[in-house]
């Protein structure tokens, strides 16, 4: 759902099962359906301030407002083949816990009270859609998180993984995970204020850096921000670490070449169905393509040979 930028879990599930677990076949599936769907508007932002938390977790505070609430995780499981499900063919439910009533308010927002992380203005502009105008270089914050959220969740991982192992300076901190339901809604002009039109699922991951500050700013955390449709906190957290390795510029930091601060570089190979659209269109026919680089090795192999025999001639 979210490289194909389209919130249906059904949906998704009949174009991996017609992909037969290709993914990126599905994804395909997906985008393409995507484009047959009437455009009848546009949500209001959702609060994700706001949202029915079924896992919700800190690396930075142990004890925070509202608790820690680890939820449905692969974290503390024993990583081992259960034949089982083999066996019965369905895993069995899990216990669940009930709803998180308790507020729930953002480990950022603490910081900022204190002064001690930067604060995100809103300069108020619309934000730009990359699925209606093509991506133009350089391009801005909003630009960026969407195309990371579309891209492909192996090339963002190993982009950030890239950033923790010293080719970015960057070796964040988790300061919030959220997995949970958030309330859409859109206004109606017929009636002049905004309604609920359903809830997604969402996965938030606000990472927190250390910043020695420059010119303009003094010592501070920063933030990467990193937000994708479902439970996929492995996603959310590695578009956090690029989004902040990306901000190097616009926090006044040095480029050092590394390639998770090379913006173009990053969103123009981060798309799956891009990049697969090239790399399988060389398995088409190329017939004439290649006779006329068979003759010109022949013909330079003529002219060499021919160069041989000159020499040894002489």
């Amino acid at each position: 759902m979210a490289e194909g930028s389209l919130y249906d879990a059904d949906l998704a599930a009949l174009a991996i099962k017609q992909a037969r677990g290709d993914l990126i076949e599905a994804i395909f599936l997906i985008r393409a359906y995507r484009t047959t769907l009437p455009r009848i508007g546009h949500s209001v932002p959702v609060d994700t301030g706001a949202m029915a938390c079924d896992r919700r977790i800190s690396a930075t505070f142990k004890d925070l407002p509202g608790g820690q609430v680890l939820g449905p995780t692969f974290d503390y499981t024993h990583r081992l083949l259960d034949f089982r499900l083999a066996a019965e063919g369905l895993a069995s439910a899990a216990p669940c816990a009930p709803a998180a009533e308790a507020p729930m308010p953002r480990v950022t927002g603490m910081l900022g009270r204190d002064g001690l992380i930067q604060e995100e203005h809103d300069d108020g502009a619309a934000p730009r859609d990359m699925t209606r105008a093509p991506m133009e270089y350089p391009a801005g914050r909003d630009l960026r998180l969407q195309a990371l959220t579309r891209g492909d969740e192996g090339f963002v991982l190993g982009m950030a993984y890239s950033t923790q192992r010293g080719y970015g300076r960057n070796h964040p901190f988790v300061g919030e995970l959220r997995i949970g339901a958030v309330p859409v809604e859109m206004e109606i002009p017929e009636l002049g204020f905004a309604i609920e039109i359903g809830e997604v699922v969402l996965t938030e991951c606000e990472t927190v850096n250390q910043f020695a500050g420059s010119k303009t700013e003094p010592p501070q955390f920063t933030r990467g921000y990193g937000l994708v449709f479902g439970q996929t906190e492995r996603k959310a957290i590695s578009m956090a670490l690029v989004d902040r390795a990306l901000r190097w510029e616009e926090l006044g930091e040095d480029n050092v070449g590394a390639p998770a601060q090379d913006e173009e570089f990053v969103l123009s190979h981060s798309d799956n169905i891009q990049a697969t659209g090239f790399l399988e269109h060389i398995k088409l026919p190329h017939y004439v393509d290649f006779q006329s680089e068979l003759e010109l090795v022949r013909k330079l192999r003529r002219e060499a040979g021919a160069e041989q025999m000159r020499e040894a001639a002489e």
